[in-house]
């Protein structure tokens, strides 16, 4: 069977690291990948915000036939990172079709919030 599994660009608009977490969780975000293909991928991703340039090109590889979790909090380039309580929108781009789900964890009360969506592919 040789069907296309995923897209090669996919977009998470709502991004938004909480700067407190309470309890021993800590809130966190992450780009969850998964690559079907026999070949290791490249990730291209860029961080859009609301008052500020981008962080573009922050690349990621993703092996063959697996997953990745990417911690949006531990995503840097260049010594710019996403800082906490600040929203921001993800784009995702791959060398080979993935898919992409994005998670929050959001502990900033004791009563945690676990969030998981598919992020939107472009076709």
């Amino acid at each position: 069977m040789n069907t296309r599994k995923g897209e090669h660009c996919w977009y998470i608009p709502d991004g938004y690291i909480p700067p407190t977490s309470a309890g021993q969780l800590t809130s966190h975000e992450a780009i969850c990948v998964l690559n079907c293909n026999e070949e290791n991928t490249r990730l291209e991703i860029t961080i859009y915000f609301e008052d500020r340039d981008p962080i573009e090109s922050i690349l990621v590889e993703v092996a063959g036939k697996r997953t990745k979790h990417i911690k949006t909090n531990e995503l840097h380039k260049e010594g710019r990172t996403i800082p906490l309580g600040v929203p921001y929108a993800i784009e995702v781009e791959s060398d080979y079709p993935i898919i992409v789900q994005y998670s929050r964890l959001d502990s900033t009360q004791k009563e945690l919030a676990l969030m998981s969506t598919i992020a939107y592919p472009l076709k």
